[in-house]
């Protein structure tokens, strides 16, 4: 297979300037009809967007998941009708109708582009990244980029230094970064806000730099074609010098092109032709990289297998193996359910060798290190465990980029009060529904409802086993693991069948009244063993519930709730080292929830429970 037969720098410029015209007319057509969004960015940027699509991506409408596309993310999400109207020009299933309707509600056009929703579109509104898969030297089945177009406000963003200085520390030379320099941000000019050297600062994180006239699509196919073709260990930015609402001469250049908006919606035959004409050769390239994808299958059948199915990987996953594979924990048992965690982790690394884990410097607390993966580093990239420095949030988006590519299933870890830095990710990875998961140790005060988002706090190491399994089995989105960091018992007088099932029912009866059913204690995490404890000391008329994940009891049927708490129970005490709030749906109006609502405290863990009246 040649190498690259998709990039053509025999630019068409007249085609090129008319498709970009094309282009900003769908734009502008798309706000003034709806009144609202942006048009800065699809103005100015409409020349570069009419040479990547027309002569330097790889890509295939009528295969839009095909795992060796180039990935196009619009990181400065707010500018989307400049990704709508190329993905309608280019021949994805995005009508002229759907372009009209952009930001109507319940369009596949909305305001920020969003992760399976449209055709096209790769992830919702921040940046990716690839990461290669390991094929035999004759195959080379993965050679795609990542291609991003940022704007001035994503490189303020905080974000932006971590993660793109653990691009170059890990020599992300798959990573293209066209910056959008109009030099123009919502409020004002970007100097009344900013005044680094922004080439600069990434030439000193390591990546390669290039600045270039925006408007100027041969220049700009150049520079990307030396992006594209140099392998030195360095992620490329593109620093495009573009003029803000390019096209509207009373706004162009300034803050105002932000925003405003005629209406015809006009595409020509000329550029129909044009892109189809793009569409030939690149299926002509398609099918031939379909024919080295099939040699590669027949000689590597186990691998194809492993990379298919993690690709057409079902919302749901079957877990029942992987309970049955993990060895029982021993009845005297007394470990931290991290501890139980780092054990259960080496054998979801044997049942998913997709699997692959990180931490933001805290390997030796959150004990999330896969055992004899190795490392991901520029000299490894089979490598499973990433050492994503102090960079949560860093490592958050990270997750989801890897998550959105499709393949891996990737984790974090850092502890439970840590999680704040990151919740932006995990929110939007909740919101793209992409399969991952993050280890939080250290439990305290919980994590806020995110829709989309398991929340999992086991009891002890028997329901570890039962919160990885949970993990694995959702692919329709993130899941937390929230383990403690001091010893808790193992559960023993709770069959090992009961909580690792128990677990993936979200909420099961740990410990089952032997008289006339009067009241309900519920609990989770480290405290499920003092609500035993009570229910020994109340009575027989007593009943213990472990409800580790709110999301998963929910989704159970109206009998089974019923049957675990029963309407007719009233008497109920909810017990958690943590915010009261969530419980009440659970105690109603007539029980009590003994929790904290303040700041935990320092110290052991005994003399902390006690000062916030947790104990028994």
């Amino acid at each position: 297979m040649s190498s690259y037969p998709h990039l053509d720098l025999n630019l068409d410029v007249d085609n090129l300037k008319h498709a970009a015209t094309i282009s900003r007319g769908l734009s502008l057509d798309a706000v003034a009809i709806c009144k609202s969004g942006h048009l800065g960015l699809p103005l100015g940027c409409a020349d570069i967007g009419a040479v990547l699509f027309g002569n330097l991506l790889s890509y295939q409408p009528e295969h839009d998941k095909w795992i060796n596309r180039d990935r196009f993310v619009l990181s400065a999400g707010h500018g989307s009708m400049f990704l709508y109207s190329w993905l309608h020009l280019l021949g994805y299933k995005v009508s002229l109708q759907d372009v009209k309707d952009f930001r109507k509600l319940g369009s596949i056009t909305p305001g920020h582009p969003e992760f399976n929703e449209t055709p096209g579109v790769e992830a919702t509104y921040r940046t990716t990244r690839n990461r290669p898969v390991s094929t035999l030297p004759e195959h080379t089945i993965f050679d795609a980029k990542t291609v991003v177009l940022a704007g001035d406000g994503c490189m303020q963003e905080g974000v932006s230094h971590e993660a793109c200085s653990f691009a170059a520390h890990e020599g992300l030379d798959n990573l293209i970064v066209i910056y959008d320099a109009n030099e123009v941000t919502l409020d004002a000019m970007a100097d009344k806000t900013q005044s680094e050297n922004t080439g600069d600062r990434f030439r000193a994180y390591g990546w390669e730099v290039v600045t270039i006239d925006g408007h100027d699509v041969q220049a700009f196919a150049c520079a990307y074609a030396l992006a594209h073709k140099s392998k030195n260990n360095k992620p490329k930015l593109i620093i495009i010098k573009t003029i803000i609402g390019f096209g509207i001469k009373e706004v162009q250049g300034t803050s105002k092109a932000h925003g405003e908006g005629a209406e015809s919606f006009a595409v020509t035959d000329k550029v129909k032709l044009f892109f189809k004409q793009r569409q030939a050769k690149l299926s002509a390239a398609y099918n031939q990289w379909l024919s080295t994808y099939n040699a590669w299958k027949q000689a590597n059948p186990a691998q194809a297998t492993l990379l298919e199915n993690a690709v057409n990987k079902p919302k749901k996953a079957d877990v029942s193996k992987f309970l049955a594979s993990v060895p029982e924990f021993k009845p005297t048992d007394e470990i931290a359910t991290r501890k139980a965690s780092e054990a259960v982790l080496q054998e979801a690394a044997k049942y998913d060798p997709l699997l692959v884990s990180g931490s933001a410097d805290l390997h030796g607390s959150t004990l999330n290190y896969i055992k004899g993966a190795g490392d991901f580093s520029k000299e490894n990239r089979a490598g499973k465990n990433f050492y994503f420095g102090i960079r949560e949030f860093g490592m958050g988006c990270i997750v989801n980029g890897i998550a959105y590519h499709g393949i891996f299933r990737p984790s974090g870890a850092t502890f439970f009060t840590f999680s704040d830095f990151l919740r932006p990710a995990f929110r939007l990875g909740a919101l793209a529904h992409l399969p991952y998961f993050h280890v939080f140790t250290h439990d305290s005060i919980g994590v806020g409802a995110i829709p989309n988002l398991d929340v999992i706090r086991p009891a002890d190491p028997e329901e570890t086993v039962g919160a990885y399994a949970a993990a694995l089995e959702n692919n329709g989105g993130p899941t937390l693991l929230i383990f403690s960091r001091q010893n808790v018992p193992n559960l023993n007088s709770i069959p090992v069948q009961t909580r690792r099932e128990g677990v993936l029912k979200g909420g099961y009866i740990a410990v089952k009244e032997t008289a006339a059913l009067k009241s309900i204690i519920l609990s989770c995490g480290a405290e499920l063993q003092l609500a035993i404890k009570a229910a020994a000391a109340l009575g027989p008329h007593v009943r213990v519930v472990s409800l580790p994940s709110f999301k998963r009891f929910e989704a159970q049927s109206a009998e089974y709730k019923e049957s675990v708490l029963p309407r007719a129970v009233r008497a109920r005490v909810a017990v958690e080292a943590g915010a009261t709030q969530p419980w009440y749906k659970y105690v109603g109006i007539d029980g009590e929830v003994v929790g904290i609502d303040r700041f935990g405290a320092s110290g052991p863990a005994p003399q902390v429970f006690a000062l916030v009246g947790v104990t028994c």
